[in-house]
């Protein structure tokens, strides 16, 4: 697991309580994001930790390894992350004239289109072709990586904590129907790296009934 004092400095570093915003709907968002984010990303990191027997079972259920989901993870936020790096910088180069608070009013992180639209399940490996695991990756390097794409997002959340993050959305569907801000598209990580976490339970309870 990441340790807490790394958690808390890095949940404190954006500084969101010390910056006056006209919106409380904005540091909710931000906030809401960053932890879920963390606790996210810090759940996954403690199954690096697991027997080598635990990470190499191939689970019938969900059809992977823990090994393979773990990379699968890594790609995926990969692939994630291009939106988000580029939504980021087209963000914060809008010009908006007007209180962004003003568009927070009815906002949500979890969008009609991401509600609606299969996107999170179209993440899914056996699904995503880009983001397949070879289950031949680093362990080492893959939960480097992780770690290192927590930070980026961290990053991002503070570079627009003040709404900026709604003002540039880029579509992640092969039709382009499906856009998502800045801010939803981390979002969609998050969700995508708590889907997972469920499907490495499943593998853990899986295993441990076949060696009990």
């Amino acid at each position: 697991m990441l340790n807490d004092e790394i958690k808390k400095a890095r949940a404190e570093k954006s500084g969101l309580f010390y910056f006056k915003i006209g919106c409380m709907t904005t540091i909710n968002i931000i906030v809401t994001i960053r932890n879920e984010l963390i606790r996210a990303i810090s759940g996954l990191d403690g199954w690096f930790d697991c027997e080598e027997a635990m990470l190499n079972h191939r689970s019938s259920s969900v059809g992977c390894s823990v090994r393979e989901l773990l990379e699968h993870v890594m790609l995926t936020n990969r692939f994630l992350l291009n939106f988000i790096d580029q939504g980021s910088d087209k963000a914060i180069g809008q010009k908006y004239v007007g209180d962004i608070s003003d568009l927070l009013k009815d906002y949500s992180l979890e969008s009609q289109v991401l509600a609606q639209s299969g996107m999170l399940k179209s993440l899914d490996m056996t699904e995503q072709d880009p983001a397949a695991a070879t289950g031949k990756a680093s362990l080492p390097a893959v939960r480097r990586e992780i770690r290192e794409q927590l930070d980026r997002c961290l990053i991002h959340l503070e570079l627009l904590k003040n709404g900026e993050g709604i003002l540039y959305k880029t579509s992640i569907s092969v039709d382009g129907s499906a856009k998502l801000d800045v801010y939803q598209n981390i979002y969609l990580l998050v969700l995508h790296a708590r889907r997972n976490l469920d499907h490495l339970n499943k593998i853990k309870a899986e295993f441990q009934k076949e060696v009990s």
